[in-house]
């Protein structure tokens, strides 16, 4: 058996269909091994009358019903271009030391802890401050940019570079830098800031979710509450920033949108330093080595233990269980959805419509989408993973609908000639199949790091144990569970890196929105 899978893993690249095949139908039959072992009860007695409720709240947005709304906007605003604008600038000085080893290692280790996780860690330091929310945007973003851009910089045409002279000097390095790879590199890198800044966004929507005054704050009052149409209200606003980016977020003005945000919202705290001390010298520290005498045996290993059987392991199944069959979902709804933005199969108006429905649901955090799930179904995985798949679903449809609308077809394969299901079937996802799954693959990392912080909302995940550590002040705990969610996203990570290889996919620049 062992032998068979070795040979069936170990065949010859040349034959990249069929790796492709073989590569989904494993992720495939993973999901559906989860299945069975998967807690999907719907636990709410009527959810079609919340559902209704829902949806007639949906229907009859009110905006005067929220207080300080202009605040929460401007706040979740200013928290994401603070965060993204130090993370870019951090991750571009980084992204130039990228084929260091360590600088590699750093950025994983940034960017595999979620920013919610960044932010529980920071409001024990200093409090519900706006340091803290650009703190929790700054580091994970950084490893990100510095992953994204260092990449860039590796994948542009070194010909240009080839035709200068050789650099012998830091300075002649530095000039071979801003006239060859850095010019080729900054559409790219333009490109991307700028989808960053969107993502920016709806993390800093789910940061009110743990105290900070963003319209997540504002959002999770009015869902608990069942005030429905005030919700609508928030949601529609920040749906209206999102589409409205285009003719508002222009290069130009992006550094005066900087200084007005620092103006409203200067990143500063009441600083504590007698606090943060004790934070890291004694909260932090496993409680087993926090006395004078201590044997590994003794003392560490049974409170590992312990917290391996009653926390670790129970909360590593659920997030393994919810993130492999949201890959899955998201894999179907994409196939599903991608259609909605093609020429192929809509004409124009329809066209717009379906774009409009995958510019909604990719820009409806996860962590949104989930706790409206959990108002409708009740505390199991089934909320959670329909919010992950719905997201991301959108997110990869929206990227395989635009790719589409690239293909040349000969005229006997148009809408004209075939009909639309084999035009799908025969034409189109033959062609766009590889970047599907090659998409799929770099949202797998995303998708695990999202399962984490879903528990807190009560989602058996790990975040659900990391977020009861910190309602305990039980700050070591919390600190090793945080651990393991990002040895896991470490993993899951170098997985799909090791995937994408085996693939062997070409023009890697064109998947960074993924």
């Amino acid at each position: 058996m062992v032998k068979t899978l070795r040979q069936a893993w170990g065949r010859p690249k040349a034959n990249r269909a069929a790796e492709f095949r073989r590569i989904s139908l494993w992720l495939a039959l993973t999901a559906l091994f989860c299945l069975p072992f998967a807690d999907l009860t719907i636990y709410q007695l009527s959810p079609a009358t919340e559902l209704g409720r829902l949806l007639l709240g949906m229907a009859t947005p009110d905006f005067l019903a929220t207080e300080y709304l202009a605040d929460a906007v401007l706040t979740t605003l200013a928290f994401a271009l603070q965060g993204i604008a130090l993370a870019a600038l951090c991750g571009f000085g980084l992204s130039l030391l990228y084929q260091l080893r360590g600088v590699r290692i750093l950025a994983a280790l940034l960017r595999s802890v979620h920013e919610l996780f960044w932010a529980l860690l920071f409001l024990q330091l200093f409090g519900l401050s706006a340091l803290t929310g650009v703190l929790a945007l700054w580091l994970p973003y950084t490893g990100i940019f510095t992953k994204v851009f260092g990449e860039i910089l590796e994948e542009v045409d070194r010909q240009p570079e080839a035709a200068l002279p050789k650099a012998n000097t830091l300075n002649q390095g530095i000039a071979l830098l801003l006239y060859s790879r850095l010019p080729l590199a900054w559409p790219h890198f333009k490109h991307y800031a700028r989808y960053r800044l969107e993502c920016g966004m709806r993390s800093s929507v789910v940061l009110g979710f743990v105290g900070l005054p963003t319209l997540g704050y504002h959002l999770e009052t009015a869902f608990r509450q069942g005030h429905y149409s005030q919700a609508a209200a928030l949601l529609y606003l920040f749906y209206l920033l999102i589409a409205t980016m285009k003719w508002w977020c222009r290069a130009p003005l992006l550094p005066l949108y900087l200084l007005a945000s620092l103006w409203f919202l200067p990143p500063i705290a009441n600083v504590n330093w007698a606090l943060i001390f004790q934070f890291v010298s004694q909260d932090m520290v496993p409680a087993p080595l926090r006395a004078e005498h201590w044997q590994w045996s003794a003392d560490l290993q049974p409170w590992l233990m312990m917290l391996w059987q009653e926390q670790i392991k129970p909360g590593l199944i659920d997030t393994l269980l919810l993130s492999q069959m949201a890959l899955l979902l998201t894999a179907l709804l994409a196939l599903v959805w991608f259609p909605l933005r093609s020429r192929w199969f809509l004409p124009t108006p329809f066209r717009a419509l379906g774009q409009l429905f995958l510019i909604v649901t990719r820009s409806t955090p996860e962590f949104v989408l989930a706790f409206v799930g959990l108002l409708v179904f009740g505390p199991s995985l089934l909320p959670a993973l329909l919010a992950l798949g719905i997201h991301n679903g959108a997110i990869i449809g929206h990227l395989i609908g635009g790719y589409s609308q690239t293909l040349s077809l000969r005229p006997d394969d148009t809408p004209n000639g075939l009909s639309r299901p084999s035009l799908y079937l025969y034409q189109i996802l033959p062609r766009v199949y590889p970047q599907f799954v090659t998409w799929l693959l770099y949202r797998w990392e995303i998708i695990q790091r999202e399962t984490a912080i879903l528990g807190v909302l009560g989602i058996t995940t790990l975040g659900f144990y990391i977020d009861s550590a910190f309602e305990e002040f039980r700050f070591d705990r919390a600190l090793v569970l945080i651990a393991v969610t990002a040895l896991l996203n470490l993993l899951v990570d170098a997985t799909a890196r090791r995937l994408r290889a085996r693939l062997q996919q070409p023009k890697r620049l064109q998947h960074r929105d993924a």
